[in-house]
């Protein structure tokens, strides 16, 4: 088990992200904290997002260019997204169907130690309601 000391730089990004609500990209949250005052390295912010999702303070998904997405969420136990691609609306899936239904597939093909994330992107009602420009 590996402990994580607490440090001034994680909790300068968790004070970042406590009131977003929308993902925001690595590049994002350093512009934000350089805007707020804060002396840190972009590398620092990619480290620090990367423990923070790994200790379960953050989420992250990946975009649909590929590119890590970080937001602090709500959702307590495993979950996933639907995503509007125009917008970036995020809407957390708890959903147990699908859940049982990767513990089937992996059951079939003897797969063990099963992990998964499964982001949807689509339009969200507001975006399909907005005209075309």
């Amino acid at each position: 088990m590996i402990i994580h000391r607490k440090t001034w730089q994680r909790d300068a990004i968790m004070a970042i992200m406590a009131d977003e609500t929308d993902f925001r990209s690595a590049q994002q949250v350093h512009a934000a904290l350089i805007e707020a005052g804060q002396t840190v390295g972009l590398a620092t912010v990619y480290r620090n997002l990367q423990t923070l999702t790994e200790l379960g303070e953050l989420d992250s998904l990946r975009s649909e260019e590929g590119e890590t997405l970080y937001r602090r969420c709500a959702a307590q136990r495993h979950h996933h997204h639907l995503v509007c691609r125009n917008c970036g609306y995020t809407v957390d899936i708890q959903d147990d169907q699908l859940e049982r239904w990767i513990g089937q597939i992996s059951q079939r093909y003897q797969f063990s130690d099963i992990e998964h994330i499964a982001d949807v992107f689509g339009l969200c009602a507001n975006c399909v309601k907005q005209p075309a420009k």
